[in-house]
């Protein structure tokens, strides 16, 4: 049997994002990186499959409808009567652009467990993809870990995305601790530049790239650097490409977009064996990261998925 799919494991979220400068209005989306991931690779057409708990309430059932609607498969999460889902506030600066404000969660202990994941999944899918955005729980961590063995086991390639959200974390300390830990785990990594310099404790990219590279023993290594373009690593070797020039009205998600992208190209095409070939996963990436950003909320630039498709092939 062919193995086809991408896993995507973590914590659905509801997105407040503000509408207005004083930061009084806001409108609901559906969000959280993972279910972000998992939503462009939907759109992109490979079979999709997210790992997460979920309750019994409206608001439960609207991220779950909102889940399916995207085409992504949930037969594998599992509810429970007293979850509830995630919130996260998004708030504009005095410069307009939108920022990580708070995090709401009133059910911190109700999440997948290590017993709840369904190991055949892993078998007949080709990805598993995971960010940070439950590691600083123990019981998630665990399940983190457990996820990880079985797409090992099932010779999955694993993607991680740093994705740092610092107002969760107990201390800046095991923040790095944890994140380094699992970046050592996996095959694909995606990190902010700013996250890059957070987690190697430097402000030089050189120096940066060599500890988190060449230390850490990364086979793709992927860098965003917002609207100047990204950068990719493979086997020592750099590869940069400018981002394309949008209109942007949202950056929100742009990474989630940029992830989905990739995991599109290593899943059709397999690990890059070059340069020229690494580039146009890293151009692929750019062109889907940007055409998120021009409309307000993480999940609602239509991107013409079918042309960009064709630029790509």
């Amino acid at each position: 049997m062919e193995k086809k799919g991408v896993i995507s494991l973590g914590e659905a979220f509801v997105d407040y994002v503000s509408v207005d400068s004083k930061n009084t209005k806001f409108q609901p989306f559906l969000g959280g990186a993972t279910v972000n991931v998992a939503a462009g690779t939907s759109r992109l057409g490979l079979p999709t499959y997210y790992l997460c708990k979920l309750g019994n309430d409206d608001i439960s059932h609207f991220v779950e409808q909102e889940l399916i609607i995207e085409g992504i498969n949930t037969e594998l999460s599992v509810h429970t009567a007293s979850k509830k889902m995630c919130g996260v506030y998004i708030h504009i600066n005095e410069e307009g652009e939108r920022f990580f404000y708070s995090y709401i969660n009133e059910t911190p202990d109700e999440v997948l467990t290590a017993d709840e994941l369904r190991k055949e999944v892993f078998e007949q899918t080709k990805v598993f993809y995971f960010g940070s955005g439950t590691l600083f729980l123990d019981k998630a961590k665990f399940t983190t870990e457990t996820a990880l063995k079985y797409a090992r086991n099932a010779g999955n390639i694993i993607a991680f995305d740093t994705n740092i959200r610092l107002k969760r974390w107990a201390s800046e300390e095991i923040c790095r601790q944890i994140i380094t830990s699992f970046i050592k785990k996996a095959d694909i990594v995606k990190i902010a530049e700013d996250e890059l310099y957070f987690l190697t404790q430097t402000n030089t990219l050189e120096i940066a790239l060599e500890k988190l590279y060449f230390g850490w023993k990364i086979p793709f290594l992927f860098i965003t650097m917002g609207g100047n373009g990204a950068l990719a690593v493979m086997d020592g070797k750099k590869v940069f490409e400018p981002a394309p020039k949008v209109n942007a009205v949202d950056t929100t998600g742009a990474g989630d977009a940029f992830m989905s992208a990739l995991l599109y190209c290593f899943h059709e095409k397999g690990k890059p064996t070059d340069q020229a070939q690494l580039t146009k996963y890293l151009q692929f990436a750019n062109q889907v990261g940007a055409a998120a950003t021009t409309k307000m909320g993480s999940l609602t630039a239509k991107l013409d998925f079918d042309e960009l498709k064709k630029q790509f092939e």
